[in-house]
């Protein structure tokens, strides 16, 4: 097996404007080889079930992962139907992807933020809907005094969770069939974070190995201009330790220090990544904060430099343990030579 065989990539990463764009980036994508398309959803342009459904007539091959919607967004059956609907329109390529989010942004959004109980069991909800089964249910997901899909699902997609803190990072192992790692760990911090999700599988009573791993990984080739590097990997790593609560998961796991995200926090840039402000400023804003970050972090935490260099560093994370790669920043159009190259190495 090449290291080819076992690369997705993103579409539309980030804000943008045109959805439709993600299509053509979905094409390439197949094109070129990828595994899997991942799209991150964002409701003002990239909703889940429109895009996906778009995305299952223009491709025939690779996996169509949404990466990551949100618990608590939907209610279970109407997530339920459109986990079974993708399926159905796919062929049975779809993956359900959740994460839990910015937990202060849904509290005022009045989004309900569900602890890691409510979580599992949300889970195990749909994959009890898609059974046919009738689902009375009234606990930390929520409160749902009989639910039934009409139709049972007969391929139910997987359900993987985005996850970067142990205790999530083992809750993915214990309960769901696939685990998305955040960016910017460094491959210390992937290996620490697959040998919580396998244990935790392994004291479930689960097959450790059965439990699909996601390194993603920010690749920004030398190839990119500095513009496009910029907000590839300068803007989107700016986006992420603004937040503390975002951040501060990340730095653990890899050991790193505080100190250069507090300080980065203190500035107030985090209300550029919600608002309707001009989408190039923040960015620009976003790039220039770069310099109150090490540079250790991007250089360890991302893929940077040469084709060769990064395809290197990919390589690292397998080594680490992590069964996938999930290329972000860069979009299918811009990683032709890239995965010409991950072709001819052996994993």
């Amino acid at each position: 097996m090449w290291m080819s065989d076992r690369a997705n990539a993103y579409i539309l990463p980030g804000r943008v404007a045109d959805a439709r764009v993600g299509l053509q980036q979905a094409r390439e994508g197949e094109a070129i080889g990828l595994g899997g398309i991942f799209l991150s959803e964002r409701w003002e342009t990239k909703e889940l079930g429109s895009v996906m459904g778009a995305l299952t007539q223009v491709t025939d091959r690779v996996r169509l992962v949404a990466g990551l919607t949100h618990f608590g967004t939907r209610h279970p059956l109407v997530q339920a139907g459109l986990g079974a609907t993708m399926q159905g329109l796919s062929g049975g390529r779809f993956v359900l992807g959740f994460g839990r989010a910015v937990p202060p942004l849904f509290r005022k959004l009045g989004i309900p933020v569900l602890n890691n109980q409510g979580m599992a069991d949300y889970a195990n909800i749909l994959r009890r809907l898609w059974a046919g089964e009738t689902v009375s249910y009234d606990g930390p997901a929520g409160t749902y005094p009989e639910m039934q899909l009409a139709q049972p699902c007969e391929t139910p997609p997987p359900i993987i969770l985005g996850a970067v803190g142990p205790k999530t990072v083992a809750l993915a192992g214990a309960h769901f069939d696939g685990l998305v790692l955040h960016p910017f760990l460094t491959a210390a911090g992937v290996k620490r974070s697959v040998e919580i999700a396998r244990n935790a599988a392994a004291d479930a009573g689960r097959d450790p190995a059965s439990i699909e791993i996601y390194a993603t990984v920010v690749t920004a080739p030398d190839t990119l201009s500095d513009t496009e590097r910029q907000s590839i990997l300068e803007a989107r790593a700016v986006s992420y330790f603004m937040h503390r609560e975002v951040g501060l998961p990340i730095i653990t796991m890899n050991g790193w220090d505080e100190a250069p995200m507090d300080r980065l926090v203190e500035t107030g840039l985090s209300r550029l990544e919600y608002g309707q402000g001009d989408l190039a400023e923040s960015r620009r804003l976003m790039a220039e904060a770069v310099s109150m970050l090490p540079a250790e972090w991007l250089e360890t935490g991302a893929a940077v430099g040469s084709v060769a260099r990064c395809v290197e560093r990919l390589g690292d994370y397998f080594k680490a343990g992590a069964d996938q790669i999930l290329l972000h920043g860069t979009t299918p159009d811009q990683q032709g030579e890239l995965m010409a190259a991950m072709r001819k190495v052996p994993i």
